[in-house]
């Protein structure tokens, strides 16, 4: 306040204790003046609340040692007031902001309102007082944090005893993994193939590898632990007869299950945790189009020729055809949709056609336009994206259409290119985005909230054959063998890698990253060729990039070429960057 504001204050501060003093000498106390219904006024009361220490705040209860020393007691500031008026004024500059909660709050009911800080502003917290700081460092609040950014998803709160370190250390870990991401720091392996065959098709899930070849080998390998002698999934029943082999059409894995489609019908499903045989065999009438493995429960999807069959096991574990539909052209891509509950639900396209088909219910057309083919699918929790391709006629390039499965209707229309969309990532996209490839050579993300693209980035010569995004970085594999890493917040290439062949599959997660690169003709060239020539050129290419390098037993910087000793360095596609053998 100003000057004469202050001299207001203190002569009214003078007149009431001179009151005041004047009624006791009288004897007539406050207490009967009260009584009797004259009002004491308000700023008299806390005046001595605050001269006998009553209703002081935590900040100011700590300072009564050095007050008591330069303010004198209650009852001595007789003559006319004027050292109560001084007191209550340094008093009035002396407190500090009251806390929104004192001491007398239940434990409990802090940390609730604590849960809500994310851990920049519990850091902040823990430095304003002792109290806060045992609240700002309680275990279940650390402990959540590390639930909600993704470190140890699986862990108990009793599993560590300072949740707010291991969550410093995860989040070390976490930028160290960032940081040899974009620098190229790591290890790589080529994953052993299978002599005098083509590689035909390749899928991974959480590390876990299945190739199938065109001599009928199935090979799994688990990436995690680095184990290159990878066992053989055997068939059925062993082929007695001579002649050739049925190739692999198509492979898919899960945690649990691993389902492999040969190209004269017959489909194979083995269990993971018994055993290298399978535990069921479906044979089709006709080629197998198309299979679909649901990432989280056994539910299996097949397409061949106009009928689709959806198999999982029953309650005693024997499998059985789940639900049947039939279809009017033949299906092109087919994906299991999860979180559906009791009932499975899957999408077909079939040419100009999208399927929904739901167990229990009748083949339900989700999308039809004539003659705009559908290029590719990817579906979600409720949700299904595929690419529309646009007529030449029309002024409206290729979209990509994003439908609500359970309302049935179109919920966004994105992008609007003049090349066909051949992938498209919805699944592993971060919240509100997606990220799709294209036959005019790029990369595209799309922002589901405006329906508009984010960002497009040039990436490939030939076409993007596959492409995955998280919360910083896109891997993008082209029709010309090229796997780039991009950062899309930076709009930078961080680095590539090229191989001879087509990347059909790419997978990654925050330490690890799985390429396949696999021949366009599925034909074994002649044997009598030098067998690492035929390797080399006809065979397939499958790489496991490993980032996490405290985890392995050599560290080096990618690329690098491990390739046997017979191998010569003029022969290696491999990588952009490739070490003789000798020189390693």
């Amino acid at each position: 306040m100003d000057g004469h504001g202050l001299e207001e204050f203190r002569r009214r501060w003078q007149e009431e204790l001179a009151q005041a003093q004047a009624r006791r000498k009288r004897g007539r106390p406050a207490a009967a003046a009260a009584g009797s219904g004259e009002e004491v006024p308000a700023y008299l009361a806390l005046a001595r609340g605050l001269l006998e220490g009553a209703g002081r705040p935590p900040a100011a209860k700590r300072r009564d040692t050095a007050r008591e020393s330069r303010s004198p007691p209650a009852g001595e500031g007789a003559e006319g007031g004027e050292p109560l008026v001084e007191q209550l004024i340094r008093d009035l500059d002396e407190m500090d902001e009251v806390p929104f909660f004192d001491v007398q709050l239940p434990y409990e009911l802090a940390v609730n309102i604590f849960q809500y800080l994310d851990r920049k502003d519990l850091g902040r917290c823990a430095q304003v007082s002792k109290t806060w700081k045992v609240i700002a460092e309680d275990e279940v609040l650390w402990y959540r944090l590390c639930q909600q950014e993704g470190h140890l998803p699986e862990s108990s709160i009793s599993d560590y005893s300072c949740w707010k370190l291991i969550f410093h250390e995860c989040r070390a870990k976490e930028h160290m993994l960032r940081a040899n991401w974009k620098n190229r720091r790591g290890a790589v392996c080529e994953l052993e193939h299978v002599p005098d065959a083509v590689l035909c098709d390749v899928h991974s899930h959480d590390g876990v590898v299945i190739a199938g070849y065109t001599s009928g080998a199935v090979r799994v390998w688990d990436t995690r632990t680095w184990d290159h002698v990878a066992p053989f999934l055997e068939p059925a029943c062993a082929e007695d007869e001579p002649g050739r082999q049925p190739f692999v059409s198509f492979v898919r894995i899960n945690s649990s299950l691993a389902v492999v489609a040969y190209d004269d019908g017959v489909l194979n499903i083995w269990d993971l945790k018994n055993g290298k045989f399978p535990v069921h065999r479906f044979e089709h009438d006709a080629r197998i189009q198309a299979v679909a493995l649901s990432w989280e429960n056994a539910t299996i999807a097949s397409a061949s020729a106009f009928d689709v069959v959806m198999l999982s096991p029953n309650e005693e574990g024997n499998w059985q055809i789940a639900a049947e539909f039939e279809v009017e052209k033949l299906v092109d891509y087919l994906e299991v949709v999860p979180d559906t509950g009791r009932f499975p639900v899957a999408v077909a396209t079939a040419s100009d056609l999208v399927y929904l088909l739901k167990a229990e219910d009748a083949t339900r057309t989700l999308y039809h336009v004539h003659d705009q083919l559908v290029t590719c699918l990817d579906v979600a929790a409720n949700h299904a994206a595929f690419g529309v391709k646009s007529l030449g006629w029309v002024h409206e390039g290729s979209k990509i259409l994003l439908y609500n499965l359970e309302a049935e209707r179109c919920l966004s229309k994105l992008g609007n290119a003049l090349g066909d969309f051949t992938c498209v990532n919805f699944r592993n996209s971060p919240p509100g985005l997606l990220v799709s490839g294209n036959t005019d050579r790029r990369v595209r993300i799309h922002d589901l909230r405006t329906d508009h693209t984010a960002l497009s980035l040039s990436a490939h010569q030939l076409g993007v054959s596959a492409v995955q995004m998280d919360d910083w970085k896109i891997v993008s594999g082209g029709f010309e063998g090229l796997v780039c890493v991009w950062d899309y917040r930076m709009n930078q290439k961080l680095w590539e890698a090229h191989s001879r062949f087509p990347v059909r599959h790419l997978a990654f997660s925050s330490h690890s990253l799985i390429t396949a690169n696999v021949p366009c003709e599925n034909v074994v060239h002649d044997s009598d060729l030098d067998s690492f020539a035929t390797c080399q050129r006809h065979r397939g290419l499958i790489q496991a990039y490993e980032f996490a390098v405290d985890q392995l037993a050599f560290q080096s910087p990618l690329p690098l070429c491990r390739s046997s000793c017979s191998a010569t360095a003029s022969h290696s596609y491999d990588l952009a960057v490739a070490f003789p053998h000798d020189c390693i």
